[in-house]
């Protein structure tokens, strides 16, 4: 007998070559959640964590957004509270993907539009643009500015995604990663919350994902009614809100 695919999503081929098309269903760890609108209750092995742009240019002191004099204080917040939900929920069976930019060196699939987020006077600063301390191109594959922050170094099991919009969905396998992992809910962390976080959220719900924002695993170096308005909005339109305690508690 052989397996064909995840252990998530496989077929079996028999030694007579008959193919079995039935998936085996993972033993469910249910959890009832304290959330906002409402109490959710879950199945972690249906679940996924979304880790939006804990990167070193947004998180670190030496990178890109410190190094354009913006307080990343509240980037870091997430850190901590990521640091203990992340091993709680691998121990559960839940997949940890980090979604992360991750942009091409010579960035041939980027519009206007999204170098000019980083780069508004089109001095030729932004992405691709060395910076910071440690001169490395800002938020560009495989360099130091694109990797994830010590602190929450992803497990060999864990999955990593590059994106290269505020969304994690357009241009990357994103989805295809998370249907093969036969998941239905999947549970967001990271930064921004109310730009990265909030568009791949949005676009998870309207795919169909059911989806939870972890509160206090999310921030935005953004004014705090911008954080207070992704969670509104986030409860009120497009899924719930919940404090990673009230999950590990469960």
């Amino acid at each position: 007998m052989v397996n064909i695919g995840s252990p998530r999503n496989g077929w079996t081929v028999g030694d007579d070559g008959g193919v079995d098309l039935r998936r085996v269903p993972a033993e469910p760890r249910v959890v009832t959640v304290k959330a906002r609108p409402q109490a959710v209750t879950l199945d972690l092995t249906r679940c996924a964590l979304v880790v939006v742009d804990m990167q070193n240019d947004f998180c670190h002191p030496d990178g890109w957004l410190a190094s354009i004099g913006v307080d990343i204080a509240p980037a870091r917040g997430p850190i901590e509270p990521l640091r203990r939900v992340v091993p709680w929920l691998r121990a559960a069976g839940t997949p940890i993907v980090w979604l992360n930019w991750g942009n091409r060196a010579d960035r041939a699939n980027l519009p206007p539009g999204v170098l000019h987020v980083y780069d508004p006077l089109g001095r030729g600063a932004g992405i691709g643009a060395p910076a910071g301390p440690r001169g490395t191109p800002t938020l560009q594959q495989g360099s130091w500015s694109a990797a994830i922050v010590d602190e929450l170094a992803p497990a060999p099991e864990d999955i990593l995604v590059d994106k290269y919009r505020m969304s994690g969905f357009f241009d990357t396998p994103l989805d295809s990663v998370l249907r093969n992992l036969a998941v239905t809910t999947l549970l967001f962390a990271g930064v921004n919350s109310d730009q990265c976080v909030l568009s791949t959220l949005s676009d998870a719900a309207c795919l169909g994902y059911d989806v939870v924002l972890l509160e206090d695993c999310a921030a935005t170096t953004s004014p705090a009614f911008c954080h207070e308005a992704t969670l509104y909005n986030v409860a009120q339109c497009f899924g719930f809100v919940a404090d990673s305690t009230h999950l590990t508690g469960a």
